[in-house]
């Protein structure tokens, strides 16, 4: 069972009894990398789709090897998710077909699910809080699995509550407010 977060930040992470489901070694690693890594929970989603289970850490760690994290050691900085590197992990590790995609209109996002399963989709992470105004779009990455003409249906790896976690259906000019135009398409 999982509860709701009442409290951000790394020394929130640090309590989090959670942790250890996520591969990382240590629960400094873990608070270190949890604010980097919605792409890969994401990505492990998708996965568990056709049955596949995958520690969080694990999928970062490969993905670093393949260039969709850049971490310097020097200043303790995560850069990424990089999307073109991500794609080829996916493809070449799990044969799942992907795509880097930009200038998305969000009335699109309909008929790109027509040809795609997924769609990772970069948002601001205040999504979770849907009257909001975010300065700035971007950021953070949630699975989108279905749309209509004026709703979109995703699941998002930082929602605070189950409302804002699994299946958040937000009308369309809501989540346009958040999304960046620009994402990866995925089918298994």
């Amino acid at each position: 069972m999982t509860t709701a977060v009442y409290a951000e930040g790394s020394s929130a992470l640090l309590r989090d009894p959670l942790w250890k489901n996520s591969g990382a070694d240590t629960v400094e690693e873990y608070a270190h990398w949890a604010v980097n890594i919605c792409g890969m929970a994401c990505l492990k989603m998708i996965l568990s789709a056709r049955g596949e289970i995958h520690p969080t850490m694990s999928l970062a760690r490969i993905c670093t090897a393949y260039g969709g994290y850049v971490v310097n050691e020097a200043n303790a900085s995560i850069k990424g998710l990089i999307y073109s590197p991500f794609v080829s992990f996916v493809t070449h590790r799990f044969g799942l077909m992907a795509e880097v995609i930009t200038g998305i209109d969000s009335k699109n996002i309909t008929t790109i699910l027509s040809n795609w399963q997924f769609l990772i989709a970069s948002v601001n992470s205040d999504i979770r809080f849907p009257h909001s105004s975010p300065d700035f779009k971007g950021g953070h990455l949630v699975l989108v699995t279905a749309a209509a003409t004026d709703v979109v249906q995703f699941h998002n790896p930082s929602g605070h509550d189950a409302s804002t976690r699994a299946d958040v259906v937000l009308p369309l000019a809501t989540f346009d407010r958040f999304f960046a135009n620009r994402g990866i398409v995925v089918s298994l």
